[in-house]
């Protein structure tokens, strides 16, 4: 059978195309955000839409979007749910054993017990350490119970760790996001590390003290801008420097380790002048306890193990050892993607030692090292599972909407929309990545989704096709704090699922003015500081 192309333009108008392409988009916003129903029902709604759009308007055969929702379901459970479910099992397992407790302790003990400090070194530091080695919403849900056990209130401690939880995700996941991007592409994946190492250090510079301005107003800022400096001085420099003489893969881990060990000096020598906490007030341990060095050392203990299982996995290609290639049948090359005029492949990549396979290997080192029962083994993963119930199915249907999303053809006329912009194009580069965040949860996705229609549009305007593609990942980043995805493994830990709809309009806003910010540099970058393009 010859396979079924998708149309660019189904409405031969352009710009109605590209408005009904984007209705699931705005679907899901709405019910998740004005409606402030849950992630689940947010998800249903705009998968419902998409299906019924690619059917009746992009005459995408019955079967193949069913199919297509089938194989976004496949990916959902593996690799992602997967990654989620090891490493929040880590995390419940540091709380069975009293280690997160100590954790508290020690960011109660390091941070002055200021919460903006606080909010600094745990969403911002340490989130992106999670971020670098887990990822997929696994640190949002882990900084903000932390947050939460120094503290804060439940929604402010998940709105506080999803605006963190921007600069680090194009290098999460030991930089998966720019290994897929240069794969996708054919781009140099060294430029392309060093062309976002050039576009998001400037955020990672101002993030912590934005953080600061969104929880106390800039008179809050000017009582502790020096943890602030320091802390996004030390994690931009890091980032800019791996990022462009050492590559994507270690750029998170050693970026939030070094910005985590200098904030942590400053606090030493330096305290706020006037300490406000968190209103709810602390809870667990006694904040004035005094750690032991065993105690602290206990409290890192199950993360560092996650970062060097991470590291160990990348460094010897253990993710693609036993890999198995399935092609998906019936679906597999049953579809032209018009705009590249190529066939759409669909050949899933099962890896039995996936990044969660490393997750769930550290966590059993670390149930071994803290000498934790089997019944606290089993218990936390019996936690963990009744956790991830919803917000797995959320998930599952996000993951399908944005595979039928792709396969049906309405990804690319939206971006082939925006492509025709001519030279206002960079403005709009940043956007793509955004939306296809939004939809997908991950950069990575983004990356494969929007990479290539990035360097098409830049060969075709004469603009770098290192700079674009490089702001598809960059503006990806922007878009994840109100990915329903992200959001909802985020407040899994915080007693908040079913409550997203409150989350993505508490945060909506600064998505927006971060994806703006970063298409303004993006367009400078195409015209007038040129010299920043590698």
């Amino acid at each position: 059978m010859s396979p079924w192309s998708q149309p660019i333009d189904p409405l031969r108008d352009v710009v109605l195309s590209a408005v009904a392409a984007a209705v699931p988009l705005v679907v899901v916003l709405i019910v998740m955000g004005w409606l402030r129903k849950p992630g689940y029902i947010a998800a249903l709604s705009g998968l419902v839409c998409c299906v019924g759009l690619a059917c009746f308007i992009w005459h995408m055969p019955v079967h193949l979007a069913l199919l297509s929702m089938g194989y976004g379901v496949i990916y959902a459970i593996w690799p992602i749910m997967w990654i989620v479910f090891a490493a929040l099992w880590l995390y419940n397992l540091s709380v069975e054993t009293g280690k997160f407790d100590l954790l508290r302790c020690w960011m109660e003990h390091h941070a002055s017990g200021d919460m903006r400090v606080q909010a600094i070194m745990v969403a911002f530091c340490f989130g992106a350490l999670l971020e670098g080695t887990a990822g997929f919403g696994a640190p949002v849900a882990m900084t903000a119970f932390l947050l939460v056990a120094l503290g804060f209130k439940a929604s402010r401690a998940v709105t506080v760790s999803l605006i963190a939880n921007t600069t680090p995700v194009a290098f999460g996941a030991l930089g998966t996001p720019i290994v897929a991007l240069a794969a996708v592409t054919g781009l140099d994946q060294l430029k392309l590390s060093a062309m976002v190492g050039r576009q998001l250090p400037f955020m990672s510079l101002l993030l912590p003290a934005y953080l600061v301005i969104f929880l106390s107003g800039l008179k809050g800022l000017k009582d502790i801008w020096p943890a602030a400096l320091v802390a996004g001085g030390t994690f931009a420099l890091v980032q800019f420097a791996v990022a462009n003489y050492w590559g994507p893969y270690a750029v998170d881990v050693l970026a939030s380790l070094t910005s985590i060990v200098a904030l942590t000096i400053l606090l030493r020598f330096w305290k706020p002048g006037d300490i406000v906490r968190a209103a709810a007030g602390a809870q667990g341990l006694a904040p004035n306890r005094r750690l032991s060095f065993a105690d602290s050392v206990g409290a890192w203990t199950p993360w560092i193990l996650l970062a060097l299982m991470m590291i160990v996995w990348s460094y010897f290609k253990i993710f693609t050892r036993f890999q198995i290639s399935v092609v998906m049948p019936w679906l597999h090359n049953a579809v032209y993607i018009s705009l590249y005029r190529k066939p759409y492949a669909a050949i899933y990549n099962f890896q039995p030692l996936a990044a969660g396979t490393a997750a769930l290997t550290a966590t059993v080192i670390a149930a071994v090292i803290l000498r934790a029962s089997a019944r606290t083994f089993i218990s936390s993963g019996l936690t963990t599972l009744r956790q991830l119930l919803l917000p797995g199915l959320t998930v599952m249907i996000i993951v399908a909407l944005s595979y039928t999303y792709n396969y049906s053809g309405m990804a690319y006329t939206l971006g082939a929309a925006l492509a025709s912009l001519g030279k206002w194009f960079p403005l709009a580069s940043g956007f793509l990545g955004w939306v296809a965040c939004f939809l997908s949860g991950s950069d990575t996705s983004s990356n494969l989704l929007f990479g290539n229609l990035q360097v098409a549009a830049g060969h075709q305007l004469g603009i770098s096709p290192v700079l674009l593609a490089g702001t598809n990942s960059s503006g990806a980043v922007t878009g994840k704090m109100i990915s329903p995805q992200n959001i909802a493994v985020g407040v899994t830990t915080v007693g908040l699922a079913g409550n997203e709809g409150g989350i993505v309009r508490e945060v909506f806003w600064h998505s927006m003015v971060f994806a703006t910010v970063l298409s303004l540099l993006a367009f400078a970058q195409a015209y007038v500081l040129r010299w920043m393009v590698p």
